[in-house]
């Protein structure tokens, strides 16, 4: 048998190679051609069973894809239904366990599994972008070494186990899900996408059958082939509301729609993102780095696996989105001034000056040219510009200072950084995406000595110590401006995490950029 396996696999690879990985009808390689590779250096040989019976990796294997959503999986996505199906019947009837094709259907659909499971797990689903330290695919020789370690060590779990991430919160993560699963409410609901588009009356019409049937699985309307008219959708929407203990206004928002999408199986969905998320770090984090998730509103400082700081931020609005990005603190600057980016001066003191040439001066900025001369704005014909201006526009330092009183500078080419503000009573707010795009920081001053200690107790050889936490402190007493160079640099990572375990419990944050809607929409609409 384990002969006309073998001939069997080499024809039916020949057959997918030509036709897209299909097999059959219902069965298609994802990784035809890594399949083949590998059988090609095992000479055709199958290896998941012999002598018609299963190898006991091959029931690791099955196991894993089984409980596939403990890691953050579909298990269809790795031949589950198929499997389940052609396992039965080997399982069952002596006449199939007689059959080479379906010995070789298996042992092709475990392996194309098995690889499809070392992609997931080591890279994630979705594409590597600009910030992504994972950026090359997966070789077949990688493939083909992996299934060949596995089959020499015949350990299934310290394998999977070591191509996923080493980032402990990773883990924490993961390793929730299993209790997460337990209580998960298995219903299938119906997703709705949103906005629709108002002059497009098919598309809207999709909207209001799908929103229509959508507040059916909760039993707040009747599905029928008759649209209801709008008094008995804001009724539906009412009840909906009174259901999940919000304000009953029956308005279709996107808030509304949100809580229409936040099930069970749309939150595994973000635990998912969110754990490809991890794929995307550098497999081993730098000792000491400031962590930035912006869905949390928070920033923390790692020393040694320790968190030494954990603050309170401001990020950007949907509008002008703090950027997601990889850099250093290069330096910091006390008693900073501000120059004004011209994003803002167009969208928000163009169409005022024109109105009144000494608006700046009302809010406390001013003009200077390109030599940092200052100019009357009364002397400008605010009327010939549009696009911008050929002056900058300044603040002075000092405590009314839009910065704060101390500022983070980093290597990025968005023109953004951390800092202090002159608005710190805006951190008492629940959701604080509210800044132009930089990252606004509540406890900026312990972050400044933690920089300022890092660089004291890490002095190079030659190198002298040029100022200390003393030093900041008595600057910033004097109001003094200072641009303070930072020799050991401090790693920065600003991400978009909407899942973490907090006191070993799972927790979800707004998606406020809709970057999760974007991927699953991408990546997951059909799981």
């Amino acid at each position: 048998m384990d002969q006309q396996t073998s001939q069997s696999i080499r024809e039916t690879l020949e057959y997918a190679l030509q036709h897209t990985g299909k097999i059959d009808d219902t069965i298609r390689l994802q990784f035809d051609s890594f399949v083949n590779y590998f059988y090609n250096k095992n000479e055709y040989n199958n290896v998941w069973s012999h002598k018609e019976k299963w190898e006991p990796l091959a029931d690791s294997l099955y196991r894993f894809i089984q409980n596939a959503a403990l890691s953050g999986l579909f298990p269809n996505d790795y031949h589950f239904k198929n499997l389940q199906s052609l396992k039965s019947k080997l399982d069952r009837d002596s006449l199939k366990r007689m059959d080479a094709n379906l010995w070789t259907k298996a042992d092709l659909m475990l392996t194309d599994g098995f690889m499809h499971i070392v992609r997931d797990l080591k890279n994630g689903r979705f594409k590597a972008d600009s910030i992504s330290f994972n950026k090359k695919d997966l070789t077949d020789s990688f493939y083909t070494a992996t299934l060949a370690n596995l089959l020499s060590v015949k350990q299934f779990t310290p394998l999977v186990n070591d191509i996923q991430p080493k980032n402990i919160a990773y883990w924490d993560l993961k390793n929730s899900i299993e209790k997460f699963l337990e209580s998960m409410d298995k219903r299938n609901y119906t997703y709705v996408a949103y906005p629709f588009k108002n002059n497009d009356e098919k598309d809207s019409l999709t909207f209001i059958k799908t929103f229509q049937k959508r507040l059916n699985e909760s039993h707040c309307i009747n599905f029928t082939d008759k649209l209801p008219d709008s008094l008995q959708l804001k009724t539906a929407v009412k009840k909906f509301q009174h259901l999940k203990g919000i304000k009953q206004d029956g308005i279709i928002n996107s808030s509304l729609v949100k809580f229409l999408n936040l099930t069970d199986a749309e939150r595994f969905k973000r635990i998912a993102i969110t754990l490809d998320r991890y794929k995307q770090l550098p497999d081993t984090m730098p000792q000491k780095y400031i962590w930035v998730n912006l869905p949390s509103y928070y920033l923390q400082v790692w020393d040694h696996d320790s968190l030494v700081i954990n603050s309170k931020i401001i990020c950007g609005k949907p509008a002008t989105r703090t950027p997601l990005l990889n850099s250093y603190i290069t330096d910091m600057v006390i008693y900073p001034t501000w120059t004004v980016p011209n994003s803002i001066i167009v969208k928000q003191y163009l169409p005022k000056l024109k109105n009144n040439p000494d608006y700046l001066t009302g809010i406390g900025l001013h003009l200077e040219n390109e030599k940092g001369d200052i100019i009357n704005g009364g002397d400008v014909n605010w009327s010939k510009y549009s696009k911008g201006i050929p002056y900058k526009v300044m603040q002075g330092s000092g405590d009314n200072n839009a910065l704060g009183i101390l500022k983070f500078n980093f290597n990025n080419s968005y023109a953004v950084y951390l800092h202090d503000t002159n608005q710190r009573y805006l951190f008492k707010n629940t959701a604080r995406a509210l800044s132009h795009g930089c990252v606004r920081v509540q406890e900026w001053d312990k972050l400044a000595y933690y920089i300022a200690r890092n660089d004291s107790m890490n002095l190079k050889a030659g190198d002298k110590l040029r100022y200390n936490t003393d030093s900041i402190q008595t600057w910033l007493a004097n109001k003094e401006y200072r641009r303070i160079g930072v020799k050991n640099r401090v790693s920065l990572f600003i991400r978009y995490f909407t899942v973490e375990v907090k006191n070993g419990k799972i927790k979800f944050y707004d998606d406020i950029y809709g970057e999760d809607k974007a991927i699953r929409e991408k990546y997951f609409a059909d799981k």
